[in-house]
């Protein structure tokens, strides 16, 4: 009889993995592949690649990460390093792009690309207000029953987002306004490809493939699904098909902004660029058009977020219910859009900084742990050397004025020494040292063990 319930059917694979694809694509997503395909020209197809590679292969490492370790979240694959580790990374983890970072730009980004142009400029700052609360109260709605995630995600928001931005998209790929022979502009001349994967690794989906992992998980168990592997598996297959989908529409987003640049001039970012061809296409509708898209992949990212941070830190903290810690997560957000929003920016993205080496990390540990007999030392020694590059990184995001305070400098100094420090992959050298020491003390210990 238990084993009825380790299988699940093909529709609600595709629901979970449309439910993923949608607590990762939020605004940003929309904006970072359109602005890149109008500045790479003639070199989109490099850009795109390269753009593939971190955009989508390394939240599919990260989601195929928590798939093969059958980690019930991002604190039990963190905890392989030590407990006091597990705590500490998870807790900055969840508060930095959730309540502190991530969520409250959510509102934010909504307001500037879709709302803003309906509001007289006098008018801009009560009218944000306004709109913050509106919209996280509507998050808090959606995620305030978890186990209705897949229905509210998976099932509503998310396909009527689909079907919005592909009326947008497939009109401007089979109306375009120009070919794909316009000259490169920046690095894209001589590295496109390069400068694609920086654009996407800038995402930090990596992040959120740690994060969203308990939403999924959770998701396939209220589903019926019990067996530790066969969450496994459907946690990748979900990841796959969430990321196949991700990368059909980055690189169509690319192309028609690359086509943007027969009718337009280089814009300031892709916003501007989406904007303008939603007007283009759909005259005054257009704006209403993309005011709706923008607004809808930024509220199904925020309910996956609020999610995801309400379900782990009642498992972190169960003195406090999921009700009172998705209040917190949808609450603060909802101040934070409006007051000191760069403060908050400024202080979190140091911590930013840290947190995604350390995360990749974990990641790539984790899927190198398929490999080997033990793992304990192996996680250890990879995030001791790793560690270090990471603080250094953290230190690069600081305010211009401090890091010329006391010995960072010369900390920054010693971190230039270190081969891809400049790209922001100078932990990448130290990590993999830290692996193989790691994996040797591992290996010792297993033959003495024998």
């Amino acid at each position: 009889m238990e084993q009825a319930h380790t299988r699940i059917r093909g529709r609600d694979l595709v629901f979970v993995g449309i439910m993923l694809f949608g607590m990762f694509f939020g605004a940003g997503n929309l904006i970072f592949p359109t602005f890149m395909g109008q500045q790479a020209g003639s070199h989109v197809g490099g850009a795109v690649i390269g753009f593939l590679l971190t955009g989508v292969g390394l939240p599919l490492l990260g989601v195929v990460a928590m798939g093969i370790t059958r980690t019930a979240g991002v604190f039990s694959l963190a905890s392989n390093v030590n407990r006091p580790f597990a705590y500490m990374f998870t807790v900055a983890l969840y508060w930095v792009i959730g309540p502190l970072l991530s969520t409250p730009r959510l509102a934010t980004v909504s307001f500037e690309v879709g709302v803003r142009r309906f509001v007289a400029p006098q008018q801009q700052t009560l009218f944000l207000a306004i709109f913050s609360v509106l919209f996280f109260a509507a998050v808090w709605f959606f995620a305030r029953k978890p186990s209705r995630i897949m229905e509210y995600v998976g099932k509503i928001l998310t396909p009527t987002f689909l079907v919005l931005l592909g009326v947008l998209m497939l009109t401007a790929l089979l109306r375009p306004l120009g070919g794909l022979n316009h000259a490169a502009i920046g690095t894209y001349i001589s590295h496109p490809l390069n400068t694609g994967f920086v654009e996407g690794y800038n995402t930090m989906d990596a992040l959120a493939s740690l994060a969203f992992g308990i939403v999924v998980i959770d998701t396939l168990r209220g589903l019926g699904v019990k067996e530790p592997k066969q969450i496994a598996a459907n946690t990748i297959r979900a990841g796959v098909i969430s990321m196949v989908l991700m990368g059909v529409i980055y690189a169509g987003l690319a192309i028609i902004g690359t086509q943007s640049r027969g009718a337009f001039p280089i814009a300031q970012n892709g916003g501007t660029i989406l904007a303008e061809l939603a007007e283009h296409y759909f005259g005054g509708m257009g704006s209403w058009l993309l005011a709706i898209i923008i607004t809808l992949a930024c509220l199904k990212t925020g309910v996956g977020l609020v999610t995801a941070f309400g379900e782990t830190m009642h498992k972190l903290f169960p003195r406090f219910s999921y009700t009172v810690w998705a209040a917190l997560a949808a609450g603060l957000p909802a101040l934070f859009a409006n007051v000191g929003l760069d403060g908050i920016i400024a202080i979190s993205m140091p911590v930013l900084n840290l947190l995604y080496p350390l995360a990749m990390i974990l990641i790539l540990t984790a899927l190198a742990s398929v490999f080997l007999p033990a793992q304990r030392w192996t996680y250890t020694w990879a995030m001791m050397f790793g560690l270090i590059p990471a603080i250094l990184n953290m230190l690069t995001g600081l305010p211009p004025t401090l890091q010329h305070w006391t010995v960072i400098p010369v900390l920054l100094h010693w971190g230039e020494m270190l081969p891809l420090y400049q790209a922001g992959f100078g932990w990448v050298l130290p990590a993999v040292l830290g692996f193989l020491v790691g994996a040797w003390v591992d290996h010792r210990h297993a033959r003495r063990v024998a």
